[in-house]
């Protein structure tokens, strides 16, 4: 990986496009939280009167009807009556619902464009990696959050101090005033007062935008190198780069099938797995020269057979070293066992063949 201080360039649009795939992205969770925030309050100031008089409505007759829960919503009971008043409560709420969703949806839509990812929405251990975990907590991007969330803070304080304090006096002579005259007052300081932090938040959001493309910017930055290996890369047709690729695979599948011709002994699965494995001394334990499925199964099998090395069948053993190691790597402690007796077996009847092939 290219350190930091090498990561100079521009990020090119295939870098772009290749994180947006990822679902890496500028995106702002205040900037969001703030146009919803809006959103609810705006819809608040419109049908807050029809959501009143419906939650009222409800609530009277849940009153009503809960001293005669045999005659409330047609004689089937308090189920009954506690299913019609929640549809009654979701009804009247269903407004600023469904502003806050299109609020949302359009906020994100603005910040990153109607695009869905699903990479994005795969699981990705390396989050709850604890060591990266650490990483992020006592980094600088930790202390940038930290600074965000006590200006937040602050900032909703001080509005709430100066809408409150000048009113308080106000508030003090009210004593005397009817519940709902009282009311009226109270609501309309507190819809002031949210209106006013909603503002703030809203350029608190602006500002978390702004710095969250600077962040995702300085994230995607390539090295000279990147850029000229992807810019070598491009100029390279997909024809031309799948006909390279069936040519390298081609290749190491024809090492892999001469690798087959020093094994010592090849452990197959009938018919769907084979793997090759070679003990020269050398190396504390056998090796793994050539494994493959299926059809390339049944190619090492009948190159191993044309070359008189042996093929023993051993189905739960080939399935688990075509599993567990990969070809050039040697065989796990789990299988010692296993191989040592197979090699012992084939070692033995090698033997047994050797007088019979020098007498003929």
């Amino acid at each position: 990986m290219p350190d930091k201080a090498d990561q100079t360039e521009k990020a090119t649009p295939k870098r772009r496009q290749d994180a947006r795939k990822k679902g890496q992205v500028a995106k702002s969770a205040d900037l969001n939280g703030s146009v919803v925030l809006i959103a609810a309050l705006a819809s608040l100031a419109v049908f807050g009167p029809h959501i009143a008089h419906g939650l009222g409505e409800t609530m009277r007759g849940m009153l009503g009807d809960a001293g005669h829960p045999d005659k409330a919503a047609g004689g089937s009971g308090l189920g009954s009556l506690a299913v019609t008043s929640g549809l009654a409560i979701a009804a009247a709420l269903a407004p600023v619902a469904a502003s806050c969703f299109f609020a949302a949806l359009a906020v994100n839509v603005a910040q990153v464009g109607l695009r869905i990812s699903p990479a994005g929405l795969k699981p990705d251990f390396k989050r709850i990696n604890p060591l990266q975990g650490a990483k992020n907590l006592f980094g600088p991007n930790s202390a940038v959050e930290l600074f965000k969330s006590v200006t937040k803070v602050s900032v909703v304080g001080v509005i709430a101090a100066m809408a409150l304090l000048p009113s308080m006096g106000k508030l003090a002579a009210m004593t005397g005033l009817q519940p709902p005259a009282f009311g009226a007052v109270l609501m309309s300081l507190a819809g002031a007062l949210a209106w006013k932090a909603a503002a703030a938040y809203l350029l608190i959001g602006v500002g978390d935008f702004f710095w969250q493309r600077h962040r995702h910017e300085k994230q995607l930055k390539m090295s000279k190198e990147e850029v000229k290996r992807e810019h070598k890369e491009g100029e390279v047709s997909p024809e031309l780069r799948g006909a390279l690729r069936r040519k390298a695979a081609q290749m190491s599948k024809g090492r892999m099938m001469n690798a087959v011709l020093s094994a010592d002994v090849v452990v197959a699965n009938p018919t769907h797995f084979a793997v090759a494995l070679e003990y020269d001394g050398k190396r504390p334990a056998p090796v793994v020269v050539a494994k493959g499925q299926d059809l390339i199964a049944l190619e090492i099998r009948k190159v191993a057979e044309a070359n008189d090395v042996p093929v023993v069948e051993d189905p739960p053993l080939a399935r688990s070293l075509f599993s567990a190691v990969e070809i050039d790597a040697e065989i796990p402690a789990d299988f010692f066992r296993a191989i040592a007796e197979l090699l012992a077996y084939v070692y033995r009847t090698a033997r047994k063949r050797a007088p019979i092939a020098s007498a003929a």
